[in-house]
């Protein structure tokens, strides 16, 4: 606390320190323009609707946003929302996405959509295994919504949405090319260009990246507690993180009349594995893992008299291909060896690999026609095929010991023949109608009431609706209470796997779900000053769970195991206190309980507090600071270890813009006071990784951008 003191006393003197300069000759900086549009989103209800009357609570961030937060990341950037606290997966270093309160293991629980489009990964049901650097300079906005999302995009839109909408011709205008070097050798370069060719409003952008990554030290790993019990040296802890990886990125956007194709590539060779895939440091292995995806889209806005019809056909595919992992190092008591055969020379091996596309087609409809209603209808298809599956290893599994596969315990090639396949190629079909209605059905009052019905060919059906009473209080006070249901669909490994007693699947798995309560108001008190309070109640059942099995000698199975609920607040307030200068910040508390345990569900954090201020001190000139306080982490039942430290951290980034046309630079500090900050580990990894996972220290970053 005394630490958070500190930070906000300094916070506040750089935040007055404009205030008491002269503003002569900034008449003309026009903060709206230069920090984008935060009064329309279009997530809450499929439509351009102002965010104070959107039947949600929402959250815009624009690529000025961006800019002005010096992030170098997405999650940097998702850090600034209230109520969403990102966190870490040891296993190569994923991004979790808490939200309100709500963190598992790989957090499948929040939908990401890039342009609308859903990019889960049916595999784990996250965003898949490199999902946490995607690149910030084609993004042009990112809207947010915490809370049930399902009525409209279906399945993980369970505690919030997130959308990224990447920018297109007229969002570019003209070229830009960029380069970034900082910490932990990081390097990137890329180049965007947006214009006509043609009749075409044409956008393309690359990106080529390298980092070692953060390199924070893992004081004890697995292998150290295996060394204690067999009487071995060869764990790499204490030592560092391995979250390096090099980076592809290309994306390109071409409209025409009513047409518009988006595609894009994210290619991650050379990724590293975090703490290691089994929790051992694994410095050698590298993962390659690929995306690409596609969807084109007609839109006619005047399809007939009061109709507004659009239809999309999309196409993911993802592969993610690996050397051989190492899960325990050469010289490690595992695997064990067969009666009268060799101890492996390697150590315990394995190389799990696989490939999946999803096809989506998309139809929605928007009807005008009705006196003081919209009427939004949908229905579509989505197919993902888990097509090909393929491992080989050096162990397999008697009960929950790992052994040497031959004697030799040389590497074998797995296959459903040879009964040593964890997983085999499988495929959904999902069909989906839904219906909404956003009715202003007296002066100041409109109700927004919408249902969607999921059917999947492996699970059965689903059905989730929404009610959003919307009452404009008075001319500078907005009241929301809102209801909503929504659900996740579970996953490939979840749902199939085998071989692997650690966590086997369940194909009588039941979809998660969860219904929430919000109460919320907007309020402006002035002009300048806009605040907000979202009041939530929330209640899960059947979240999915690795839980022992009668047997415990046979391993754990996935099963609907789990029921949670919570409640919390999230206070919001801008302020732009003078023609050059802004203040932001937030306040987000939730408490939620484990109802197997009756006990903390923990590992989110309690109270989270981001403050920022953007001051544009000289023409051309902006200095930005932000405080983001993480705190009262509980640890879950049954994990004994003390309690896990707060932290605060400050970051400041000093940016000089010459223009649409010319030079820009940028720089940035991360974490200025160098704080020991850390994300907690859980389940097997709580004992595995005791001390939990640091997170970067201070970082430096110099970026250069030109436009011609």
């Amino acid at each position: 606390m005394l630490q958070l003191s500190r930070y906000v006393a300094l916070f506040a003197a750089f935040a007055l320190l404009p205030v008491a300069a002269s503003a002569q000759g900034l008449d003309d900086a026009d903060l709206a323009l230069a920090y984008g549009d935060h009064e329309f989103v279009s997530i809450a209800t499929g439509g351009r609707t102002p965010i104070t009357k959107a039947p949600a609570v929402a959250s815009v961030i624009t690529a000025e946003d961006i800019k002005a937060l010096g992030a170098t990341d997405l999650d940097q950037v998702l850090e600034t929302v209230p109520g969403l606290h990102v966190s870490r997966n040891g296993n190569q270093w994923l991004p979790l996405y808490s939200v309100r309160g709500i963190h598992t293991q790989y957090n499948p629980e929040v939908l990401v959509m890039i342009n609308g489009i859903p990019i889960t990964s049916g595999f784990t049901g996250d965003r898949g295994r490199m999902w946490g650097d995607f690149p910030l300079e084609n993004i042009a906005r990112i809207e947010v919504i915490r809370g049930p999302g399902s009525a409209l995009y279906g399945a993980e839109a369970v505690s919030g949405v997130i959308n990224i909408i990447t920018k297109h011709a007229a969002d570019i205008d003209g070229g830009e090319f960029g380069v970034r070097a900082g910490s932990y050798r990081t390097y990137n370069v890329w180049a965007q260009h947006g214009g006509k060719w043609g009749d075409l409003d044409a956008a393309v952008y690359l990106h080529l990246g390298r980092t070692d990554g953060f390199d924070g030290n893992i004081e004890a790993d697995a292998q150290t507690g295996l060394d204690r019990a067999f009487g071995t040296s060869v764990s790499r802890a204490p030592g560092p993180l391995n979250t390096g990886y090099d980076a592809i990125d290309l994306r390109v956007d071409l409209a025409r009349d009513k047409w518009r194709l988006r595609a894009g590539y994210k290619g991650r060779p050379d990724y590293l594995t975090g703490t290691g895939v089994a929790d051992a440091l694994d410095p050698d292995t590298r993962m390659d893992a690929r995306n690409i995806n596609a969807d084109l889209t007609w839109r006619d806005a005047q399809f007939r008299r009061d109709w507004d019809v659009t239809a999309q056909a999309s196409y993911l595919h993802i592969a993610e291909a690996n050397t051989d992992i190492t899960l325990f190092p050469a010289g490690s008591a595992l695997p064990l060896a067969l009666p009268g055969g060799a101890v492996s020379s390697i150590g315990m091996v394995g190389r799990p690999q696989h490939w999946e596309r999803q096809a989506r087609l998309d139809f929605s409809a928007l009807y005008s026609g009705f006196e003081r209603h919209k009427l939004r209808l949908g229905a579509g298809y989505f197919r993902d095929d888990l097509y090909k599956v393929t491992e080989s290893k050096n162990f397999t599994f008697v009960g929950l010991a790992p052994f040497c596969i031959n004697l030799d315990c040389s590497m074998v090639e797995a296959s459903a023949a040879n009964g040593l396949a964890f997983l085999t190629p499988h495929q959904r079909d999902s069909r989906y109608l839904y219906a909404q209605d956003e009715w202003s059905f007296a002066p100041d009052w409109a109700l927004t009431a919408g249902v969607r019905h999921d059917r999947y060919s492996d699970f059965g059906a689903t059905t989730n609706p929404r009610l959003a009473l919307v009452w404009d209080t008075a001319y500078n006070l907005t009241s929301k209470l809102m209801l909503g249901r929504a659900f996740r669909a579970p996953s490939f490994v979840e749902l199939y796997t085998v071989n692997n007693p650690v966590a086997l699947g369940n194909a009588d798995l039941k979809p998660e779900t969860i219904d929430m309560l919000e109460l919320a108001f907007a309020w402006q008190p002035r002009a300048k000053l806009k605040t907000g309070l979202n009041l939530f109640h929330y209640r899960m059942d059947d979240v999915i769970r690795f839980v022992p099995n009668a047997d415990p000698t046979t391993g754990n199975t996935a099963r609907n195991a789990g029921k949670q609920h919570g409640s919390g607040l999230e206070l919001e307030l801008n302020w732009d206190v003078a023609s050059n200068l802004r203040l932001a910040g937030n306040y987000a508390f939730q408490r939620s309980v484990d109802e197997n345990t009756d006990q903390d569900a923990g590992l989110a954090p309690h109270h989270q507090v981001h403050l920022r201020a953007d001051w544009r001190y000289a023409p051309g000139w902006a200095l930005n600071g932000q405080v983001n306080w993480v705190a009262d982490r509980e640890r879950p039942a049954g994990d004994s270890r003390p309690p896990i430290d707060d932290y605060a951290t400050f970051d400041l980034t000093l940016r000089a813009d010459r223009g649409r046309s010319g030079w820009e630079a940028a720089f940035s500090v991360r974490n200025l006071f160098d704080a020991d900050a850390r994300e907690p580990t859980t389940g097997a990894s709580a004992s595995n990784l005791p001390n939990d996972l640091p997170l970067p220290g201070r970082s430096l970053y110099l970026e250069f951008r030109y436009r011609p």
